[in-house]
């Protein structure tokens, strides 16, 4: 089958009529880490190119807590303390590649981190002086500041 080809749509096994197919967002988890005084944060690996939060996608059969827990270790090295969660982000074009549904937890840890997994680095930043942000990662800690300076988070 050459590249232009489409595949055969799937087909019902009993009456071979067509199966439907559906487009759905796919589930990601970010963490703000507060570690050292500062938040932590990755450079990628991989396009799109830049610092972000750490996290990734969340896999079939694990929660988004166990998610975001299994992420901030593979890319920083850190096992976390998740605080709370933060918003759930899903504005379609927040990643260029797919159209993501991302839950924020805020999470604490202890430790130097070291960058694995999709991350090229992993460094701590004070919120005063951070770098350019890819996504919408730039929206999503103007949030946590407000929250912070929010005595009851409201």
């Amino acid at each position: 089958m050459t590249s232009k080809q489409q595949q055969p749509s799937p087909k019902c096994p009993r009456c071979h009529s067509p199966l439907a197919s559906y487009r759905n967002p796919l589930l990601t988890v970010d963490i703000i880490i507060e570690v050292g005084g500062g938040i932590l944060l990755i450079e990628r690996k991989n396009p799109p190119f830049g610092w972000a939060l750490p996290g990734g996608f969340v896999d079939y059969g694990e929660t988004l807590e166990a998610a975001a827990e299994r992420e901030a270790l593979e890319e920083t090295g850190l096992t976390v303390k998740l605080k709370e969660q933060l918003h759930t982000y899903s504005d379609p074009t927040r990643d260029p590649r797919h159209h993501t549904v991302s839950t924020v937890f805020l999470a604490t840890a202890e430790g130097d981190p070291e960058a694995g997994d999709d991350a090229r680095r992993a460094e701590i930043f004070s919120l005063e002086h951070l770098p350019p942000l890819v996504f919408d990662h730039k929206e999503i800690i103007d949030d946590f500041v407000r929250l912070k300076r929010t005595p009851t988070g409201t």
